[in-house]
This record gives structure tokens, sequence and C-alpha cells, in this order.
């Protein structure tokens, strides 16, 4: 085997290897989802404080409820339940 050969091989090796790599690696998750039913909305997004937000409209009753996960704590938090109407009330 000369070393034109042997090259050939390497790199057809690697390039199996960074194939098999990419194909079997996961996706990360990704926090910017929206879920809409006939009954519920469920929207998830980013909190400038840091950790992710769940906001969920219950379409029956017209209330909205947000809920917060904190990443150092590793807990989830209700921060607000009310009608929607709040939202767009005018003061």
């Amino acid at each position: 085997m000369n070393k034109q050969n042997l090259l050939i091989a390497f790199f057809t090796l690697t390039a199996l290897a960074l194939l098999a790599t990419n194909w079997f690696t996961t996706t990360p998750a990704v926090a910017a989802v929206s879920v809409k039913d006939r009954d519920y909305q469920v929207v998830t997004a980013r909190v400038q404080t840091g950790g992710d937000a769940v906001y969920i409209l219950d379409n029956r009753t017209g209330m909205f409820g947000v809920f917060t996960y904190d990443p150092s704590a590793r807990r989830l938090t209700g921060r607000t339940a009310q009608p929607i109407m709040n939202a767009f009330r005018t003061r």
C-alpha cells in the first residue's frame, strides 16, 4: 500500500466518522414553540431575567396564566392568572 492509497483510506474513514457523528447527534431543545388547539393555546418564550416562560390561554373561560422556569433553582413558578381582557384594558 503506497502513501496515496493510505491517505485516501484515511480521508474516507474520517468522512464516514463525521457523517456518522452528524447523523446521530441530537438536536438541541428550542423553547420558541406555539401550540394551538380548540380549548387552549400554549406559547413558550425567553424571559429577561433568565429562564423560560410558558403562557397558557384558556379559550373557553378567557383566562390566561404565566409560569416561569428558574434554571438556577430548577423550579417552575406560577406568576399570574387573570382574564385576558385585563391585558387590553386602557387606563
